[in-house]
């Protein structure tokens, strides 16, 4: 007992000082943050950088201005361009990823040069990447210069500086939309539930979604967020910085992937092979189900990568190019160039939301397992 009380005492001791940093840096800052966005530090330049500044409490008034208020068109149109840069962001990443460590656990001749030419952009930083695929995306050389090596006249596609965008929609539309994605969610929790047996987790799930769907159809469309139509769309100029970031974080994935691949045991694939599958079913049913949890992961640090991404965007476009513009990028020009501190926090408490959403599920999850073990 005394050697267990000592040894408790001791890694009270070691971690307290860690404990006390991480409430005050982390969870203190996050408080601070929070309770800023909720006050109106900013909005009078005489009180922005005041030694006193008079700050009053204003509720949700920044975040109503942000996802309603006539001058934010800029933030909305960012968070539409952080929902598609995280999609295609993730998909090349998983793709490219998954197709190089199948390759490479054919064991090719070189695997070891050609496993440290993949990994090696993820060394670099987001500055350095975008510093160099800012050169080679430039309009009138670099990437564009391509198809004269074969006698085609230049491309003069804008890599970083288009101005068109695809895939429009109107900004009104967004609790209908939000609200019939989160219902498809809780419709694949309330399967999942009914799949393993959970009949409360199933019932509470579907009643959800049920609920979330009348919602959409009845209520929804009568709330105007905007007095009038506002049309946001994936804008093409965040082709290049998609390219850019997925060539730095597929090595990552790959890694990852051939881990898992390493890690399958020959006897499962050679039972199958056995029982009549060939390569194809091999993969689709021994392998790819057995890389499922891999993939969560990945697609959980990828997420909250892209959801926050700033230097990269920074480094390749500027941090006044609206068509490549990410709320990262608009939090800090709202706080450290407007001085307001107010807006500028509250779009970061959004970002903190969205990153949470993702993450708190995914160890929430993580946490069940391990016990469950």
């Amino acid at each position: 007992m005394k050697g267990l009380t000592k040894d408790r005492l001791w890694a009270i001791a070691v971690l307290t000082p860690s404990l006390i940093l991480l409430a005050i840096f982390v969870y203190g800052f996050i408080g601070r943050t929070v309770y800023v966005s909720f006050t109106d530090w900013g909005n009078d330049p005489a009180q922005a950088l005041a030694l006193e500044p008079i700050i009053r409490w204003v509720g949700l008034a920044n975040y109503q201005e942000l996802f309603s208020g006539f001058l934010q068109g800029r933030f909305r149109q960012e968070m539409v361009s952080t929902v598609f840069f995280t999609v295609f962001f993730i998909l090349g990443c998983l793709g490219l990823g998954l197709g190089l460590a199948l390759a490479l656990d054919r064991n090719p001749k070189g695997e070891a040069l050609w496993r440290t030419i993949f990994l090696f952009p993820m060394s670099l930083s987001f500055i350095v990447t975008g510093t160099i695929w800012r050169w080679m995306l430039q309009p009138q050389g670099g990437v564009n210069q391509f198809p004269t090596a074969v006698g085609a006249p230049a491309s003069t596609f804008g890599w970083l500086s288009s101005t068109d965008s695809i895939w429009k929609f109107d900004w009104n539309l967004l609790p209908i939309i939000t609200a019939v994605v989160v219902a498809i969610v809780m419709g694949v929790v309330a399967y999942r539930a009914y799949a393993s047996g959970q009949r409360t987790r199933m019932l509470v799930a579907a009643a959800s979604a049920a609920v979330l769907l009348l919602w959409a159809i009845f209520i929804a469309p009568n709330l105007k967020m905007l007095p009038a139509p506002e049309l946001h769309g994936f804008n093409l100029a965040l082709i290049g910085i998609i390219i850019a970031a997925v060539w730095q974080m597929s090595g990552y994935t790959m890694a990852l992937y051939l881990a898992g691949l390493r890690g399958i045991p020959e006897e499962l694939r050679e039972a199958a092979r056995v029982d009549g599958a060939n390569e194809i079913d091999m993969y689709r049913r021994v392998v790819f189900p057995l890389l499922s949890p891999i993939t969560l992961s990945a697609m959980i640090i990828l997420g909250h990568i892209s959801l926050k991404i700033f230097d990269l965007v920074y480094a390749m476009a500027g941090p006044d190019n609206t068509f490549t513009s990410v709320p990262a990028l608009n939090m800090y020009l709202t706080s450290f160039r407007q001085n307001q501190f107010a807006l500028g926090a509250a779009i970061g408490t959004i970002l903190l939301i969205l990153v949470a959403f993702i993450i708190v599920p995914y160890l929430s999850s993580q946490f069940r397992t391990e016990e469950s073990h």
